[in-house]
């Protein structure tokens, strides 16, 4: 091989390359550079030379392949900046103009039904109250008289953050009860010790988190749950509390509702919210089977003691219900998933018109 060959043959492929278009810039690569390339030919024509002339050629060679490589790379970065430069100028959009007349906004199903919660609960005397999503373990679990052994405190099902030194690992809040916590401790230093004091009247809607994820399951979902705390408060006044509300919503005048004995930590006695439904057809109200909706209960002693509350003096009760799950019930949602994939297709299907308020208290 003469250096002369190698030359001439970097001569003219160097200038290819420097015009070269997309589709030719890899037919010469192949050319050159490919399993059958003449560079590579070069490269294999090496074992037939006395060393002494392969050590010459080789490091020849392999100088053409440099050069002809760093062309290529350089010439391909250069046409993948002007494709680029077309498609932004091609899919520009002009910011300044005015919103197309279709694009009308609505309200987020989820968004909605915290609306109608806070419209039908209202009626009773409910107030709303909110909490941090970052929530220490007193107030997350030990507070509401989750023993430190319980199957929520494992961290295959809880987000735990970094610990502060010696201290427990603060959470990501597991439920809204934390918030529940954080009324009665400052309605004990307050109210609470008065001779006849305000009752506490609570909704807690809100983000919480757990480590799962399916078709009716998400990292991230919502709560509402509804606390209550005062003198004299039974058992009757939990389920007057939770059939108006679940008729209300669901707009069903005779919607079944019943209370089913089961077990929280934080309540005593425990019962799961079931409503009636069909399970052939899906209809709510209708047939002879029951679906579980939520959870309630009257209130620990343990969890008021915790907060500073006598609960020789004082009773209450508690409950909660899952906002995607209601919504999904009353909207005929199969995937929870749904809610948060921002498909805009979805949403004007289910969403509500933000000129509508949530007023669903009228049979309450």
């Amino acid at each position: 091989m003469q250096s002369d060959d190698l030359r001439s043959l970097t001569d003219t492929a160097l200038p290819a390359i420097a015009a070269a278009n997309a589709a030719s810039l890899e037919e010469l690569r192949v050319c050159l550079l490919g399993k059958n390339g003449r560079v590579t030919m070069l490269l294999k024509s090496l074992g037939g030379m006395d060393p002494e002339a392969r050590k010459a050629a080789g490091a020849l060679i392999n100088l053409a392949k440099t050069q002809i490589t760093d062309a290529i790379s350089a010439r391909r970065a250069v046409l993948d900046e002007q494709a680029l430069a077309q498609r932004l100028a091609a899919e520009r959009i002009d910011v300044t103009q005015p919103p197309r007349p279709d694009s009308t906004g609505v309200v987020h199903p989820l968004s909605r039904t915290q609306e109608e919660l806070a419209s039908i609960f209202a009626t009773m005397g409910f107030a709303i109250a909110e909490g941090p999503d970052i929530e220490s373990d007193w107030n997350n679990f030990s507070a509401l008289n989750i023993p430190s052994h319980h199957p929520a405190r494992a961290m295959m099902d809880t987000f735990y953050l970094e610990a502060p030194k010696n201290a427990p690992p603060p959470v990501l809040r597991t439920h809204t009860s934390p918030v529940q916590i954080r009324t009665m401790l400052e309605w004990a230093k307050t109210e609470g010790l008065g001779a006849s004091p305000a009752p506490i009247r609570i909704i807690v809607p809100g983000r919480t988190f757990r480590a799962d994820h399916d078709a009716t399951h998400s990292p991230m979902f919502h709560q509402c749950e509804g606390l209550v705390i005062g003198e004299g408060i039974t058992l009757g006044h939990l389920k007057g509390c939770l059939i108006d509300f679940l008729r209300g919503y669901f707009g069903i005048p005779e919607l079944p509702v019943r209370l089913r004995s089961s077990y929280f930590p934080f309540t005593e006695p425990s019962m799961e919210v079931d409503i009636g439904w069909n399970r052939k057809t899906g209809e709510l109200g209708g047939g002879a089977d029951w679906l579980e909706i939520g959870g309630s209960g009257m209130v620990h002693p343990n969890v008021l003691a915790n907060c500073g509350i006598d609960p020789r003096r004082f009773q209450g009760f508690a409950f909660g219900v899952g906002l995607e799950r209601i919504t999904m019930l009353k909207h005929g949602i199969a995937d929870l998933r749904l809610f948060f994939e921002s498909d805009v297709r979805w949403l004007r299907h289910y969403g509500a018109s933000p000129l509508t308020q949530a007023s669903l208290h009228e049979g309450i």
